[in-house]
């Protein structure tokens, strides 16, 4: 009895004083060190949809592409002008040696050949008239154009010094000829008069130089006196508009309504005004910049292709052969023509612009995930792994969603749409994440802040790097200073608590 009272008398032992809220974390939360990693690798693993979102953009680039070719068919392609030229068949006489039956056996061959005859002056006025042509969804900007030009020729009297003698001349068998390189674009209208007689074109038997593609005219000349030809030729294209000079003194005046040319090729132009009603350019072109003597015994092989975005890519001169003309003569190459490019583009080059877009989509994501890090480490808000990942998809579907609207309302009106849906989406996701509509509205500044930042380097493309590397300077400085202060290796381990003294 009495040992059973004391014992009911014994008091009861007073509870362990609660460890502090700052020193004890759920059991199994990791380490902020861990989390970062954890975000580090769901942020690499997300190049792999980022990547993909790169073919699709390559496909939908060359289907773009398939289309204007497809416009092309029918309209006219890429366009190249030479000319006009005089083409004067020659007699010439080859010894040429062979071996028969095992001795050498000379041979003397007599064969014609073509003189090619550049102009004293050759100038021109060269009107574009653009025009944009849609199939599907894909829109290209098309041309027609109008040169009309005068050249004035004249046979010089010492014809001998190019190894052909007035004697061996066919005069009664020169041609004009204007090289044209797709002569499916050639319009209605085109004329060619020799010192002031009209004179009909035939189809056919242009200039080396335009894949002998293009037309000409037979002439009735001497060559005692000069002869001038007065030429308009109209003809549609599609991209670069070329235009080779041949001559001692090229002169070009160019003209369009269109405000957005590039200038490229062997020659820039003299003097140039461009405004937003259109363009004007002038060249002037003497043969010593052309390096082209004005007779030459073998036509101009075609100019080298260059790559206007990426510089020029020269190749050496390479004589070539090509076929024979239909009246027997051998056509040769004497060298390679020069040309001048002018293309009509866009200012900002739909499928260019996502492109550079999806190049920034590392930084949206790294930037969003840092945010994330410091509510979790910090704040003290939990963010699983696989609210990482969700958060990350969405940024990546934001470039798919800009490459499909851009293709039908445009590039502006597509990211305006596309990003006001991904920062509607992540706002009201990141406040159930977070637990917090405060901090989601920071996390909706700082994503219209990046998208707008974003859409100014694409249109500043000379200062993308300068202003992207001083955006992420200062990003980073603002991650040093607010984990200055954190044990990335033990803030987050489980603390136990201190036994009752």
């Amino acid at each position: 009895m009495t040992e059973r009272a004391s014992a009911s008398a014994t008091p009861p032992s007073p509870p362990s004083p609660p460890s502090p809220p700052s020193t004890l974390r759920e059991k199994g939360e990791r380490s902020p060190g861990v989390k970062l990693v954890i975000a580090v690798l769901i942020a690499v693993a997300l190049m792999v949809p980022l990547l993909m979102v790169y073919g699709l953009l390559w496909d939908r680039q060359q289907q773009a592409e398939t289309a204007q070719a497809s416009i092309g068919q029918g309209w006219g392609g890429q366009q190249t002008i030479g000319g006009p030229v005089i083409v004067i068949p020659y007699r010439t006489t080859e010894t040429q040696t062979v071996q028969e039956n095992g001795r050498d056996v000379t041979r003397t061959v007599n064969s014609i050949r073509n003189l090619y005859l550049s102009p004293q002056a050759n100038k021109a006025d060269v009107a574009i008239k653009p025009e944009k042509r849609k199939k599907a969804i894909y829109e290209t900007v098309v041309y027609e154009s109008q040169i009309a030009g005068s050249a004035d020729f004249v046979l010089p009297a010492d014809i001998a010094r190019y190894g052909v003698t007035r004697e061996a001349l066919m005069l009664d068998r020169a041609e004009v000829r204007l090289g044209i390189s797709d002569a499916r674009g050639l319009v209605d209208g085109n004329s060619l008069a020799v010192n002031g007689t009209p004179i009909a074109l035939q189809p056919g038997k242009g200039l080396l130089s335009t894949g002998n593609s293009g037309t000409f005219a037979f002439i009735d000349w001497t060559g005692a006196a000069p002869l001038k030809v007065d030429y308009k030729i109209g003809v549609r294209g599609l991209g670069d508009f070329k235009l080779i000079p041949r001559g001692v003194d090229t002169r070009w005046t160019v003209k369009s309504s269109w405000p957005n040319p590039s200038f490229g090729g062997d020659f820039i132009p003299n003097s140039r005004s461009v405004r937003s009603d259109g363009f004007t350019a002038t060249y002037t072109i003497p043969n010593l910049a052309l390096g082209q003597a004005q007779v030459l015994t073998g036509d101009l092989s075609p100019p080298v292709n260059t790559d206007y975005a990426n510089g020029p890519r020269y190749a050496d001169a390479v004589e070539v052969s090509a076929p024979a003309a239909n009246d027997g003569t051998m056509e040769t190459s004497g060298g390679t023509a020069k040309a001048v490019a002018i293309s009509l583009i866009e200012p900002a080059d739909l499928y260019s612009q996502i492109d550079r877009s999806i190049k920034y989509g590392f930084l949206f994501i790294g930037f969003t995930f840092v945010a994330f890090l410091m509510f979790d480490i910090v704040a003290g808000a939990r963010v699983a792994a696989a609210e990482y990942l969700l958060t990350g998809v969405a940024l990546v579907l934001f470039f798919v969603l800009l490459l499909a609207f851009a293709e039908v309302i445009g590039f502006t009106p597509a990211y305006m749409l596309a990003s006001a849906g991904i920062i509607g989406l992540l706002t009201f996701y990141s406040a159930a994440v977070l637990k917090s509509w405060k901090r989601a509205r920071f996390l909706a500044a700082m994503l219209i802040g990046l998208y707008a930042l974003l859409y100014v380097l694409l249109n500043l493309e000379a200062y993308s790097l300068l202003i992207g590397s001083v955006l992420m300077f200062v990003a980073l400085a603002g991650v040093m200073y607010m984990t200055r202060n954190i044990d990335w290796g033990g803030l987050g381990k489980k603390e136990e608590a201190l036994p009752a003294a």
